[in-house]
């Protein structure tokens, strides 16, 4: 029975599940049908070994409208914005120490969002680079078919192993999580985005109470969406115009990056954990078992649950330009995922929180 519940999870993801795995849309190049003034507003806190090419290429945009860079400095000890340059475009605020209630990143950039007066404001990681078409195609699509918001997961870095193995499938388990034809369909209640670039019209930021209402979130793309969603239609796709420039080369960086957050997404709520790993479990383990060492109609179930899962992976694959012998490991780089939500979970009950940036998350307080 537990080989058929297997079996039936992977038929409703692989068919019923917004085609959670076709690993699309991508946004493509366009130019608008119109102009708005844009101001682009970058967070950093040490980031001296990426800001300076993220803001070059943010200053070469080819947006023929009138747009503007903003870098907030966030307490910054490493040169981070000597390092950004100097340009007519580029404005540079020092920021003020956070206060309580706030996350770090929502601070810095409520900052830059108290000193625009543009139409049209787009977050923009600080390690992140843009092809020159890239903030058009994003005005494009915000204008037509009109949304409120558009988000993109750019492409991340991956060229070292640990990268290749796991970093593909960190993007899969995020379609899957929130497949994107569910956040685009403003008839869902899915909503969800990726904060490495996010493009929202001010207005609409305006009507949800700003970047205060969500002051705390840890989770900020996500929580923004929700929030943007309530009033209008949003866009997520993927992006083959912005990429991230921070490397992930050992397995341990990879491991913080999850478990800084994990625990955050399920609520600090060790029920939904115990489900979680449960359903995990279904999902990823009982397949591989049943092949390795099922017989009869358990042996089929497994196989067929396993079949899915694989072909389910091969076009995220193909987007990062590995071979599809990497979706063998699936079940092993699950387990890895599980086990930094469990190792997220321990720091939260611990009281320790996950570092960021010399700064804790998901601490008890």
């Amino acid at each position: 029975m537990i080989a058929f519940l297997a079996l039936c999870i992977w038929l409703y993801l692989f068919f019923l599940h917004g085609k959670f795995w076709e690993s699309g849309p991508e946004l493509p190049v366009a130019l608008p049908t119109s102009l708005p003034e844009v101001d682009i507003i970058v967070p950093a806190r040490d980031e001296a070994g990426s800001i300076a090419p993220v803001i070059a290429s943010l200053l070469a945009q080819d947006y023929a409208g009138v747009f503007r860079v903003t870098l907030v400095d966030d307490n910054s000890t490493d040169g981070t914005a000597a390092l950004a340059g100097v340009h007519p475009r580029l404005r540079i605020v020092t920021g003020s120490a956070k206060p309580p209630g706030w996350s770090g990143k929502l601070w810095a950039l409520q900052q830059g969002v108290a000193v625009s007066t543009a139409e049209v404001l787009c977050f923009a990681d600080a390690d992140i680079t843009h092809a020159p078409q890239h903030l058009s195609a994003l005005v494009a699509r915000l204008l037509s078919p009109r949304v409120e918001m558009v988000s993109e997961m750019v492409r991340l870095n991956c060229t070292a192993w640990p990268e290749r193995f796991l970093i593909p499938a960190f993007v899969y388990f995020f379609q899957m999580l929130y497949p994107f034809s569910r956040v685009n369909n403003p008839h869902s209640r899915t909503a969800a985005a990726a904060g490495g670039t996010v493009l929202i019209r001010a207005a609409a930021l305006g009507r949800i109470g700003g970047l205060e209402r969500i002051k705390g979130a840890l989770i900020d793309d996500v929580s923004l969406a929700r929030e943007v969603k309530k009033t209008g239609a949003i866009y997520l796709g993927h992006s083959g115009l912005a990429t991230s420039i921070r490397p992930y080369p050992r397995v341990a960086d990879i491991w913080h990056m999850v478990t800084r957050t994990a625990f955050t997404q399920l609520n600090y709520s060790a029920s939904i954990l115990a489900g979680t790993l449960i359903g995990l479990t279904l999902v990823w383990l009982v397949a591989p078992y049943e092949l390795l060492f099922g017989h009869g109609w358990r042996f089929l179930f497994g196989a067929a649950a396993f079949a899915l899962a694989m072909v389910s992976y091969f076009p995220t694959l193909a987007r990062y330009r590995q071979s599809r012998v990497f979706a063998l490991a699936l079940p092993f780089v699950a387990l890895f995922y599980m086990a930094a939500t469990l190792a997220s979970a321990a720091l939260h009950w611990r009281g320790a929180g996950a570092q960021w940036k010399n700064r804790a998350y998901g601490a008890m307080p």
